[in-house]
């Protein structure tokens, strides 16, 4: 499995969240900051959790589970 860096998500642009007015407040445990009226996303823990979701994912693949990863960003 390929190995993500924090450079990579950074030039992905993960770190960019949503405008500050509005914001779910179950997520400010990985919210890093704000600037310009956008949160900025903590990439430690998002690299932490995604490692953790591809381990698992890799996990039901053994299985012999399926997987459908649904993308809705246009």
């Amino acid at each position: 499995m390929a190995t993500l860096t924090m450079k990579e998500l950074l030039e992905a642009g993960v770190h960019f969240g949503h405008q500050t007015r509005r914001w779910n407040p179950k997520m400010k445990e990985y919210i890093f900051g704000e600037r310009n009226g956008i949160y900025i996303i903590d990439l430690q823990k998002t690299l932490k959790m995604f490692k953790d979701a591809a381990q698992f994912v890799a996990e039901l693949g053994t299985q012999g589970k399926t997987v459908l990863f649904v993308g809705t960003k246009r």
